[in-house]
């Protein structure tokens, strides 16, 4: 006999369910977020946050007399559902009388890959597809200089497309970030559309920081209040210039449960305040068996063994990545996987701890050429749900404690 777990396979399109079968008798624990079924906003509830804006005037007195707008967006590794949002602000400059004509979106995706118009219509809605402009930023080329800032000294290069509109609109998700704490706000900006330069610097920086920690992490997933990474991420936004920043939190299925809009700094501290308990999970240990779901398409896979590791028994175990999209992997050209031994200048192996005998990567769609671990005798990689239910048999047999992170990629723990 055998039960079914559902796994979300979230988009900026919507949601999906993958059913796996599971032996009935595991001792199973499903570890959700704390804001997990969190229902979603309304539209009306959607305008409503974004016509009382935090710390700044509204977007329509805002916009009043601008000339040219860019609303920036996160690309297909996010759950933002735009679509949703991106009207609501079109609203607000109509009534504020800017055309279409002087509207363009671009696509902040910093060193990840470009996105074509499946993935634009996919976040934004065929109608604002068919009606604007829309561009990926380039961060190779077409950068101007915008500053330096003081945390890091980073000589701030960006968008020269942006950089030219008096009036710049930004719209993001907030979930917890395995470097700068948190995403959302000036990531938006850093690495959002900057050059490639100015990220690596940042990120190299950041890097260096964490290696300097000492007693007290300020570097990591979910730190935020102390973090050098994200002081200096704000800093450059704040030099570049974010006239209105969206940022929502999503549920377990990627659903809208939370906007935050107005200044830059405000919203997205307001924003993270929230999304401190929301994507709270409980702390679970000794287990056998940790199944952990990267439930959107992220590009940096290993995030979801964050949570996953610790979740183990300290006398040893087997870690499940469920990491299963028919479009594979998102490049990164700064930390990923460019040939059989060729990596980008800030690849950082994953360590993975004594206690995790293995690493069964179950992907449906496989493509050994994207994955984002080095050769490793421990990881081992399934095609097939059955694979990976026999090679946990054989080691554990029916009756194992297993613990299952339903979005392994945005949950964490203190």
């Amino acid at each position: 006999m055998s039960d079914i777990i559902k796994l979300p396979r979230i988009t900026s399109a919507g949601n999906q369910e993958l059913e796996l079968l599971i032996p009935d008798d595991w001792q199973i624990e499903t570890a959700y977020m704390s804001g997990s079924d969190r229902p979603a906003l309304r539209p009306e509830e959607m305008r409503e946050a974004l016509r009382r804006p935090i710390g700044t005037p509204g977007l329509r007195e805002l916009a009043r007399g601008k000339k040219e707008a860019v609303i920036l967006f996160d690309d297909q590794t996010r759950a933002t559902r735009a679509a949703e949002i991106a009207p609501l602000v079109l609203d607000e400059l109509a009534a504020a009388g800017i055309p279409d004509d002087r509207i363009r979106f671009v696509c902040a995706l910093g060193l990840h890959g470009p996105m074509y118009r499946r993935h634009f219509v996919q976040k934004l809605g065929e109608d604002i597809v068919a009606r604007f402009p829309i561009y990926n930023h380039n961060a190779f080329g077409n950068c101007v200089y915008a500053g330096t800032t003081a945390t890091y000294e980073t000589k701030v290069y960006a968008s020269e497309e942006v950089m030219k509109c008096d009036l710049k609109i930004a719209i993001g998700l907030v979930v917890p970030h395995h470097i700068a704490g948190f995403s959302g706000g000036g990531k938006i900006i850093l690495p959002g559309v900057a050059s490639y330069e100015t990220i690596q610097y940042n990120h190299m920086m950041g890097h260096k920081s964490r290696e300097k920690q000492k007693e007290k992490a300020e570097i990591g997933m979910g730190l935020y209040d102390h973090n050098p990474l994200r002081r200096d991420i704000d800093e450059a936004a704040g030099l570049v210039g974010v006239d209105f920043l969206i940022n929502c939190l999503v549920n377990g299925s990627g659903e809208t449960v939370a906007l935050h809009a107005g200044d830059l700094l405000a919203a997205h501290h307001a924003a993270v305040q929230e999304a401190k308990a929301h994507y709270l999970t409980p702390e679970v240990t000794e287990n056998d068996i940790v199944i952990a779901n990267v439930s959107s398409p992220n590009n940096v896979t290993s995030v979801g063994l964050l949570i996953s590791f610790p979740a183990l028994s300290r006398h040893g175990g087997d870690v499940v990545l469920i990491a299963s999209y028919p479009e594979g992997r998102v490049p990164h050209y700064l930390g990923g996987r460019w040939g059989r031994d060729t990596w980008a200048a800030q690849h950082r192996r994953v360590l993975m701890p004594e206690q995790a005998q293995r690493l069964l990567v179950y992907n449906e769609y496989p493509h050994p050429g994207s994955n984002w671990f080095d050769d490793d005798d421990r990881i081992i990689y399934c095609r097939r749900w059955d694979e990976v239910l026999s090679l946990l048999g054989e080691t554990h047999g029916n009756h194992a404690k297993v613990a299952f992170f339903p979005n392994a990629d945005i949950q964490y723990c203190l």
